[in-house]
């Protein structure tokens, strides 16, 4: 079969790979349909975000079940389906408490499509087909009332954006949300869609790219240019629940220095440098609740494709272009913060 391999920096190929096979009863092989460009598919084809090649490239994806095992319960061939990018088994104590990142069943950080496990390789959503180890606790239907397109960031991009102000949005109805934008592009829009589509009263949108600030602009949130990040150290008010989608150092200085006395900031990135600095100091006078970490894919799909469903959240929002698998090469450095491949 075809399948897209990451080989280095800006080096991506299809190749000729064998086809995975069902590696138990309770696995499924699905055929991805439709491609989210993740905001770190970028950069890791740039070779700004340091892992080796080779390994199989995607992993926000929509599919269509080809083969189930003769144990799986939920799924038949035919049936659309979302595929969370993250491996899981569903009973482990881990992913019974929702930690869907990070399952004690399968090797840390197994995903489809980024080379960060060591000791497996599940495929990419750029393949033919994609093996699910565990079809019924990983695939979700996809309804007939959501495109392919729509559903292929769902457990990822737009899941990170929405969780990062949904349960502050829970506890605080129609606070008020800062978010500082950055290199996790379309993440931290999502957050402007999600916390306006939730009821805040006032959506505060902070970036040094004018194409972003535009986006979110449009999208119905206020907007700051950060110029100088040298002096614009913080905004000039405080902000009970903060976004840092910037993974840089200034960004997430600026956030956690907007952020009011016991407020939230949740930063969707740890960065492309392996140490980032934090002013704890402050942070510990102000009391700041600081929260850094990977999505829960498959926990929090639940709530964003309900959303969808009922209308209030829209995955293709931000898409600036749908392309097929043929464009995905050229495509993958364009700098635009939100592409969708079909097939």
């Amino acid at each position: 079969m075809q399948q897209l391999t990451y080989l280095g920096p800006q080096k991506l190929e299809w190749q000729d790979v064998p086809r995975p096979k069902l590696c138990s009863d309770i696995a499924a092989l699905v055929r991805p349909i439709a491609v989210a460009r993740c905001d770190l598919d970028l950069y890791v084809a740039m070779g700004a975000y340091k892992t080796p090649g080779p390994f199989a490239f995607g992993h926000e994806m929509t599919a269509v079940v080809e083969e189930v095992g003769d144990g799986v319960k939920g799924f038949v061939p035919g049936d659309r389906v979302i595929v969370p990018f993250q491996i899981h088994c569903g009973s482990c104590h881990n992913c019974k408490r929702g930690w869907t990142n990070a399952c004690k069943t399968v090797s840390p950080y197994a995903a489809y499509g980024l080379g960060t496990h060591p000791t497996s390789d599940y495929g990419g959503a750029f393949s033919d087909t994609v093996l699910v180890p565990y079809a019924d606790a990983m695939l979700v239907t996809l309804p007939d009332s959501i495109s392919a397109a729509a559903g292929a960031g769902l457990s990822d991009n737009v899941a990170d954006g929405y969780r990062t102000v949904a349960g502050g949005l829970r506890e605080f109805p129609c606070e008020p949300v800062l978010v500082v934008g950055g290199l996790a592009q379309s993440v931290g829009l999502y957050a402007v869609h999600a916390a306006l589509a939730l009821g805040s009263r006032r959506v505060v949108y902070a970036d040094s790219d004018n194409s972003r600030l535009g986006i979110a602009k449009r999208a119905g949130a206020e907007t700051i240019i950060l110029s100088d990040m040298e002096t614009q150290t913080r905004h000039e008010d405080d902000f009970l629940i903060v976004v840092d989608a910037s993974a840089t150092r200034e960004g997430l200085m600026y956030a956690m220095g907007s952020t009011a006395p016991c407020g939230f900031c949740t930063s969707v990135s740890g960065g492309l440098s392996k140490m980032m600095e934090l002013p704890l100091s402050s942070a510990y006078m102000k009391g700041i609740n600081y929260q850094v970490s990977r999505v829960h894919s498959r926990t929090v799909l639940n709530d964003t494709l309900h959303h969808a469903c009922q209308g209030t959240i829209d995955p293709l929002v931000f898409v600036d272009d749908i392309l097929s698998f043929d464009d995905c090469i050229d495509a993958m450095l364009d700098p635009r913060p939100k592409l969708i491949f079909c097939r």
